[in-house]
């Protein structure tokens, strides 16, 4: 079950991260709500997966999975472009996400 929490929240992560983005500086109000809403869900699922796993583990996981994810919205929004090297990088971070779960 933890480790379900911990992914729903590396999810999260990508959305607050954006939303974040999105606010403005926090002027747009409907961004700023949905950044503060999943940050809040969000850390409340990466301290519930760490009572059940090592923090090390947990916050390398889910930083990975917002990370990636983050970067990917921005590519689909058409913000950033996904060079080779970029998407080289992104999957080998995606390795290390999977390869911590394979040796947890």
């Amino acid at each position: 079950m933890a480790w379900l929490v911990l992914i729903l929240s590396g999810l999260l992560e990508a959305v607050w991260a954006t939303a974040l983005g999105a606010s403005d500086g926090f002027k747009r109000k409907l961004p700023t709500l949905i950044f503060i809403g999943s940050m809040a869900v969000s850390m409340a699922g990466l301290a519930y997966a760490m009572t059940d796993l090592a923090t090390g583990t947990s916050y390398a996981v889910w930083v990975g999975i917002g990370a990636v994810l983050t970067a990917a919205l921005a590519v689909v929004r058409k913000q950033e472009r996904l060079s080779l090297s970029r998407a080289a990088l992104l999957t080998t971070l995606i390795g290390c996400v999977v390869g911590l779960k394979v040796i947890s």
